[in-house]
C-alpha cells in the first residue's frame, strides 16, 4: 500500500494578514480517545473544541465549543508574570454524556467539564383567558466549567501532563520534578521524581517531557536536556529517582561542539500505542527506541541535518531552543514531526518513505509530496523562514489522520492509501 496524504480541512484565518496576534498562535492540539473531537489551545489561554460531523459522505469537523481556560496571573512572592498560554491538553476517558479534559499553563492544571446546557426562556400561554408565564426550553448550548483546579505543586514551568491507563491518575512534570495526582483530589499530589540538586549551582540537566505507558499503569518515561530517556517503575519505590531503564546514545566525541548539549536536548517523547517503542525528538533528529534495547535507537531519522551549518545563526535568534513535538501513527509504522517553513514530515520507517506537507493556507492542497529520504534534499535547499514553524500536532487514535498547528491555523490531513504497483 502506498501513502497518499491529502488536505482535508483548514480552521482559522484563511487570508494573509501582515501580522498575527501573539495570543492567537496555536500552542497545543489533542484528539480525544475516539477521534471524534479535537481540542486546540492557544497562547491567549483559550481552548477551542471541534466535533466530527456525521451523516455525510465525507465526514468533517465543525465548531463545538470555546472557553477561556487560563488567564494571565502574577506571582507576587516571586515577582513573576504567569502566562495564560496553554502548554498541554489531555482528554480524559468518557464515562458520561459530558466530556472532561485537562489543560495546563506554566503553573496551574485544570480539569474542565464540557456538557450540553438547556437554555431556558420565558414564554406564556393562555389559561381561561389569562396569560400565564411559563419556562420554555428552546435551545441548548455547550457549557464549560472547571471541575478541579490542581495548583501550587510546581515551582517551575509545567512542560507535560499525561493520563494514566487506570483512568484515575495523571502525572505533571516541570523542569525538576514529576508529580502524581488523582483526578478527584486537587489539593494533594505525590512527588515521584525529583532531580533538584542540594545546590542549584550543581544543576546539570532538566526534565523536558514525561509520559505514562499506554498499557502498564505503573510505568512512565521522562526525557532530559542531556538527551536521555529514563523509565520509572512505581512498583519499585514511591520515589522513582533511581530509574529502571535509561535509553541513551553515546555521542561521537569527534563531532562535539559548543552546541552539542543544546541540540541533544529532547523536546518531546511518546510511546507507540502498544508500548513497544518510544520515539523522541531532539533539535536535529527523531530517534525510535525499542523498550528492550537501551544502548542505541533502532532508527535515527535526520530532520534538520541541513541546519548543522547554521547553528550559530539559530543560536543568535534563539530558534535553536524551539521545541518540536513528535507523533507516532496508530499502526506504529510512521513517525511525524514539524519543521521550519511550516513544513511537516511523515516518515514511514517501514517502507522508507517520507511525505512532506507544507501547511500553507493559500495553497493547502498542492504542497504535499511523497519521496524517498535520499531525495528530500530538494526541500532543505529552500530559504528558511524561522518564524514559520509547525511545533504542535496530534494524530487520530484510530485512523491515519493528523492535525497540525501553524501560526493561528489548524490544518487537517488524511491518508488515503492506494495499492502500489
Amino acid at each position: 500500500m502506498a501513502s497518499h496524504w491529502r488536505f482535508s480541512q483548514l480552521f482559522g484565518e484563511k487570508t494573509v494578514t501582515e501580522e498575527v496576534a501573539e495570543v492567537d498562535i496555536v500552542s497545543a492540539i489533542e484528539f480525544d480517545e475516539t477521534g471524534e473531537f479535537i481540542a486546540v489551545g492557544d497562547r491567549g489561554g483559550r481552548v477551542v473544541v471541534f466535533e466530527r460531523s456525521t451523516g455525510k459522505e465525507r465526514s468533517e469537523y465543525k465548531f463545538f465549543a470555546e472557553f477561556q481556560s487560563h488567564d494571565p496571573e502574577f506571582d507576587y512572592l516571586k515577582s513573576l508574570e504567569i502566562e495564560e498560554k496553554i502548554n498541554k491538553i489531555r482528554w480524559c476517558s468518557k464515562s458520561s454524556a459530558s466530556h472532561t479534559l485537562l489543560t495546563t499553563n506554566d503553573k496551574t492544571i485544570k480539569l474542565w467539564k464540557l456538557f450540553e446546557k438547556k437554555v431556558k426562556t420565558m414564554g406564556s400561554k393562555y389559561v381561561g383567558g389569562l396569560s400565564v408565564p411559563v419556562v420554555e426550553h428552546r435551545e441548548s448550548t455547550i457549557a464549560a466549567t472547571p471541575r478541579k483546579v490542581f495548583s501550587n505543586a510546581h515551582a517551575y514551568h509545567i512542560n507535560s501532563i499525561s493520563l494514566n491507563s487506570d483512568g484515575e491518575t495523571f502525572i505533571s512534570a516541570d523542569d525538576l520534578r514529576i508529580n502524581l495526582w488523582n483526578l478527584e483530589v486537587s489539593d494533594q499530589s505525590f512527588n515521584i521524581v525529583d532531580i533538584k540538586p542540594p545546590n542549584m549551582d550543581e544543576l546539570s540537566e532538566v526534565i523536558t517531557a514525561a509520559e505514562f505507558h499506554p498499557i502498564q499503569c505503573n510505568t512512565f518515561v521522562y526525557s532530559s536536556s542531556k538527551g536521555t530517556i529514563k523509565l520509572g517503575d512505581m512498583r519499585g519505590s514511591a520515589l522513582c529517582d533511581s530509574h529502571a531503564k535509561c535509553f541513551e546514545q553515546e555521542e561521537d566525541s569527534s563531532s562535539r561542539s559548543f552546541f552539542s548539549e543544546i541540540i541533544s536536548s529532547i523536546s518531546d517523547c511518546k510511546f507507540s500505542r502498544d508500548g513497544r517503542y518510544i520515539i523522541s525528538r531532539d533539535y536535529l533528529t527523531i530517534k525510535i527506541w525499542d523498550m528492550n534495547m537501551e544502548r542505541q535507537p533502532v532508527k535515527v531519522i535526520n530532520i534538520h541535518d541541513h541546519l548543522r551549518s547554521k547553528l550559530c545563526d539559530l543560536y543568535e535568534n534563539d530558534c535553536i531552543f524551539d521545541k518540536f513535538e513528535c507523533q507516532i501513527s496508530t499502526d506504529g509504522n510512521s513517525v511525524m514531526t514539524g519543521s521550519y517553513n511550516n513544513m511537516f514530515y511523515i516518515y514511514d520507517w517501514v517502507s522508507d518513505q517520507v511525505t512532506s506537507i507544507e501547511a500553507n493556507k493559500l495553497h493547502p492542497t498542492g504542497k504535499i509530496k511523497t519521496t524517498s529520504p535520499s531525495s528530500r534534499r530538494e526541500f532543505s535547499s529552500e530559504p528558511l523562514e524561522y518564524t514559520k514553524k509547525c511545533l504542535h500536532a496530534s494524530v487520530h487514535p484510530k485512523e491515519e489522520f493528523v492535525a497540525i498547528g501553524a501560526s493561528n491555523n489548524l490544518f487537517l490531513y488524511e491518508n488515503q492509501k492506494t495499492m502500489s504497483d
